[in-house]
């Protein structure tokens, strides 16, 4: 059931326990008095692909990064699997749920001087001790790991390839592979296609869509390709402002819920 603003929201409501992610009256300033998300309201689905679309500067990526602390809310909570991700305060109480969160950049953020193989690794730094991880001395079990997805993400002969050598497909590849290493129980995806051509960029989002579903992580994509969204998404939030405006299904985006979230005709014409 999709949610618009001056509705209610439906009368069953999703908990942190579930697997869903529950936002509560979450708000980000920059500068004081001038917020960038306005009381955000949401609940994302336990499973499948939920995309965030809207205008650039809407708060999209703020939203995201919010999630995993890499911005820091200035007030409401963000419930996930029994903790409120808002209200960690320790370094160590940070890694512990970042462990939890798999981060797919826009820019890829791939080490770029390390290979493929060791870029992969990199998922597993919060879980082996730091001496070991400076030593590149992973488990087995790990290396092992690391070929398979390699092989399901179409790079299985790009191991010992340094990183710098790649293509921003493959880069993005190398980034999907990453976060999953970190045997995530959440994926958040900034603009993961941005930099991409078209086929790629559907690669790429059938890449998150059917590796997510796979393992049964869910996926939050901020994106800016309308059709992307409503092709791999199961659930669509529109934001716009610093608001969200329509929280639903594919099939519920009309083109007047589309105006409302880009403001005018033209870019529909």
């Amino acid at each position: 059931m999709p949610v618009l603003v001056g509705q209610p929201p439906p009368a069953k409501s999703a908990s942190a326990d579930d697997g869903a992610l529950v936002i509560r009256k979450l708000c980000k300033e920059y500068q004081p008095g001038v917020p960038v998300l306005k009381s955000i309201d949401l609940e994302v689905p336990g499973h499948g692909v939920t995309a965030v679309i809207g205008p650039s500067g809407t708060g999209k990526s703020t939203l995201i990064r919010c999630i995993n602390r890499l911005v820091e809310p200035t007030s409401g909570q963000i419930l996930f699997r029994g903790t409120d991700l808002a209200a960690l305060r320790s370094s160590r109480e940070l890694r512990a749920a970042r462990r939890r969160i798999g981060m797919v950049f826009q820019e890829y953020n791939l080490v770029e001087r390390l290979t493929v193989m060791e870029n992969l690794l990199c998922g597993r730094l919060g879980y082996v001790p730091p001496w070991r991880a400076w030593l590149r001395l992973f488990p087995e079990a790990d290396v092992a790991h690391a070929f398979h997805l390699l092989d399901a993400v179409g790079l299985g002969d790009f191991a010992t390839r340094r990183a710098d050598a790649l293509s921003g497909g493959q880069r993005q590849r190398v980034g999907i592979a990453r976060a999953i290493m970190q045997a995530p129980e959440i994926i958040l995806a900034d603009e993961p296609t941005s930099s991409l051509d078209p086929k790629t960029s559907v690669e790429i989002m059938e890449l998150l869509s059917r590796l997510g579903g796979e393992r049964n992580i869910p996926v939050i994509v901020n994106i800016h390709n309308v059709e992307l969204a409503k092709r791999f998404a199961q659930r669509i939030v529109g934001m716009a402002g610093g608001e969200v405006v329509y929280a639903g299904p594919p099939e519920g985006l009309s083109d007047d819920i589309l105006r409302r979230i880009y403001g005018g005709q033209s870019w529909l014409e």
